[in-house]
């Protein structure tokens, strides 16, 4: 009997010929990403007695959520964040001005190769399934086992697959696959399953649109949320990686819980209305709801890609006077690119704000929270009640092209009308 993708990985950082659901494994980890979690860690793992990490090189340190610092108790996290890298010797370090945000930075400093099993601090850890990683978050005491140990233990996951078929519409992006899924299947839909996407859609996708999906993977409770490796994954990766990989594949014969089919023919650009990643509806459907910022940037919806949509979209054009466009690239890679390519100049022209790499407004930190009463329609993962500030606000979560397109009239709008 043939196996899954995760099965794979599972089986060989495991040492196991092979492997099932539900069966009991300490596997080998690959890589392990550390972000805004520092100060709950780090006088913790010093009192355990352990002195230094199992691999140095390993363990990479994203300073992400609340760059740079906009208040004295992150300035203070800031602080334990350069200690721990400096006190434990990491090899890999990104600061302000050299990195993002993580789930970006990851990815284009080579450090989520296929074939891999990889952990993080951060939910949206499942984001690097889009280049072939078995990649998963963790809690704060499986922190402590794999900064020392380098292993950890997994009970072997369902695997369910969807089939995408088709080629996405105009102005019909990653983000809108997965908020469909979401809508039509719920949240809970694969609770500590891997999640697989394959198809003739998933061929036409690039790397953005893969990434959005696995970012959002978790959102409909998945453990992993994998493509294969293709040679859109391969170019991405050249002169990027830094080690021989090995990508994996499902076999003809793996055994899969579910398989869901969607044909992306069709698909209309979709929004998440409050409070609920899977209280889904097509733009169109929504009504003119109107938004008092629009949020471009975060893991989910920050990339040059989604940026360069968005300056389409807008290109010689006032956002609403009514409107505050927040503008986050998610790394420094994607702010000098788009400099140079002029997205920023006209997304600047348009009246929209630019800051620098962040998380920022998305996890409520800081560059654009909300005020009671106050809407935003968000690139972002998640719209809960109180997410982006005030709990009297309203998140809607839609892809950059939507985004774009609300900022321009000033509600929410099908970006294939604009």
């Amino acid at each position: 009997m043939g196996m899954t993708m995760a099965e794979k990985i599972l089986a060989r950082n495991s040492g196991q010929a092979g492997v099932r659901p539900g069966q009991y494994v300490t596997a080998k980890i690959d890589r392990i990403v550390l972000c805004d979690t520092i100060r709950e860690a780090y006088d913790e793992y010093r009192e355990t007695g352990v002195a230094r990490v199992w691999d140095p090189e390993r363990v990479i340190l994203v300073n992400d959520h609340r760059i740079p610092a906009p208040n004295i108790e992150s300035a203070e996290d800031d602080v334990l964040k350069r200690k721990f890298a400096r006190e434990f010797g990491l090899t890999y370090m990104y600061d302000v001005g050299r990195g993002g945000i993580c789930h970006q930075v990851v990815p284009e400093k080579g450090h989520a190769l296929p074939g891999t099993l990889v952990v993080g601090m951060d939910s949206h850890t499942t984001s690097y399934g889009a280049l072939n990683v078995a990649a998963t978050p963790i809690n704060i005491p499986e922190l402590y086992w794999v900064l020392a140990k380098g292993e950890i233990w997994f009970r072997v996951p369902e695997t369910i697959k969807f089939e995408l078929a088709g080629e996405l519409p105009f102005r019909v992006m990653g983000k809108d696959v997965i908020l469909k899924i979401a809508g039509d299947y719920g949240t809970d839909l694969a609770l500590y399953k891997a999640a697989e996407f394959h198809g003739p859609a998933v061929a036409q996708m690039g790397l953005s649109d893969r990434l959005a999906i696995a970012n959002m993977g978790v959102e409909i409770g998945a453990k992993f949320a994998m493509f294969e490796a293709d040679q859109k994954t391969l170019d991405f990766l050249t002169g990027r990686s830094r080690e021989p990989f090995n990508p994996v594949s499902s076999d003809p014969d793996a055994v899969y819980e579910t398989v869901y089919h969607l044909d992306v023919n069709g698909l209309m650009p979709q929004v998440a209305c409050p409070h609920d990643v899977a209280n889904v509806k097509p733009a169109s459907e929504v009504g003119k709801v109107a938004v008092d910022q629009a949020f471009l940037g975060s893991c989910t919806g920050g990339r040059l890609e989604d940026l360069a949509m968005a300056a389409e979209i807008i290109s010689g054009r006032k956002i609403n006077p009514r409107v505050r466009l927040v503008v986050i690239p998610a790394s420094m890679e994607v702010y000098r690119d788009a400099l140079r390519a002029g997205i920023l100049e006209t997304l600047v022209e348009s009246e929209a704000i630019i800051c620098g790499p962040t998380c920022g407004p998305c996890p409520g930190a800081h560059l654009g929270l909300l005020g009671a009463g106050e809407s935003c329609i968000s690139a972002a993962s998640r719209n809960f009640k109180g997410r982006m500030g005030s709990t009297e606000a309203e998140i809607y979560l839609a892809s950059p092209a939507t985004v774009a397109a609300s900022a321009l009239t000033g509600y929410i709008t099908d970006p294939r009308e604009v």
